[in-house]
């Protein structure tokens, strides 16, 4: 009897250690999905306003839900994990900028699911060879499925094939590497500061953005123009690609395929937008506080997932068979990486 007391406490300690590492794929998963129903939102709002607007919009949004959350959660401010915080924000803010840019020159068939998987790659490399995690095979097995998950679900049906020119691959990479950098700065925050980080992080991405919005309305006050016109999108209306960024290619389909984005309406998009992205911050600081970054970076680089299917239901835009392959990888690997 007196052996089988550590031996029963290794067993439960076992069971402990598998329900969390369980937990943490799930949370990780379903915040990917969360992260996806943001940039939904965040490209429906781009169609009526300028990108850094919905930016910053966003920001300060998500900046007021995690501030009431915080309270309730608790967390120690400690000097080093709002240091962490800081440098989530700006590394957060670069992501977004380089994002942003390497989608507008294109194409986005080729340079959104490279940013997608560099974003996984990055932050995978780190907590293997870093952190010095250690998965069983089918945990290796998971996260490879989960990169070719990651490259058909965020392939873009329909767009027009042509060599990337060495400045976009470039950004694409800058913005992967900024997005996983995001991931490794947030995970070395201590288990004890609740949301701690995570609203300074914001209030960083809030002053920065609002800073870059303030000298845009500034500027275009000087030569004539009101700042309406500065917030807003000028020319054709804006379509949200299946990816949940705003770009020209919908602007000439039938008004009836389109969700009518008023300007109004546009503003509470950009706000529900970030309140979305601040929920999938905090499901992504559980899932890495209970579990490996390497898979819970492999799970969350996944976001599109959740912006085609919302595209499908609201848009009613057309899921190709190569993005419901991906999708079904995605549960595959996401199972896989529970169990590893």
């Amino acid at each position: 009897m007196a052996m089988a007391q550590p031996n029963q406490w290794a067993r439960c300690l076992a069971l402990v250690l598998c329900w969390l590492a369980m937990l943490s794929a799930a949370l990780a998963l379903v915040g990917a999905l969360v992260y996806g129903s943001a940039d939904f939102l965040g490209g429906l709002a781009a169609r009526r306003i300028r990108s850094i607007v919905v930016t910053a919009v966003a920001a300060a949004s998500g900046l007021v839900a995690l501030a009431i959350a915080q309270p309730l959660v608790g967390g120690a401010w400690t000097s080093a994990d709002i240091v962490w915080g800081i440098l989530a924000g700006l590394v957060g803010v670069v992501a977004v900028a380089l994002l942003y840019a390497c989608l507008a020159i294109g194409p986005m068939s080729i340079l959104s699911p490279l940013t997608a998987v560099v974003s996984a790659i990055a932050p995978m490399l780190w907590g293997l060879l870093v952190n010095g995690e250690a998965l069983a095979p089918i945990g290796y097995a998971g996260l490879g499925i989960a990169l070719v998950a990651v490259v058909l679900v965020g392939f873009i049906p329909g767009a027009k094939i042509v060599r990337p020119s060495a400045r976009g691959l470039l950004m694409a990479v800058g913005a992967g590497l900024a997005i996983g950098a995001f991931l490794i700065v947030v995970d070395q925050t201590d288990d004890g500061s609740g949301l701690v980080p995570l609203v300074v992080s914001r209030g960083t991405s809030v002053v920065v953005t609002a800073a870059v919005v303030g000298v845009l309305v500034v500027a275009g006050m000087r030569r004539g123009r009101t700042a309406a016109s500065v917030l807003e999108v000028s020319g054709p209306l804006l379509g949200a690609t299946p990816t949940g960024h705003a770009d020209l290619e919908h602007a000439a389909a039938p008004a009836s395929t389109l969700l009518r984005v008023t300007a109004p309406r546009a503003w509470w998009l950009a706000i529900a937008c970030g309140i979305a992205d601040a929920a999938a911050n905090a499901l992504l600081l559980v899932a890495l506080r209970a579990g490996d970054l390497s898979i819970v970076s492999a799970l969350t680089a996944l976001y599109p997932a959740g912006t085609i299917l919302l595209a499908a239901l609201v848009l009613r835009e057309r899921v190709a068979a190569v993005q419901w392959i991906g999708l079904v990888l995605a549960l595959v690997a996401g199972g896989m990486l529970a169990v590893a």
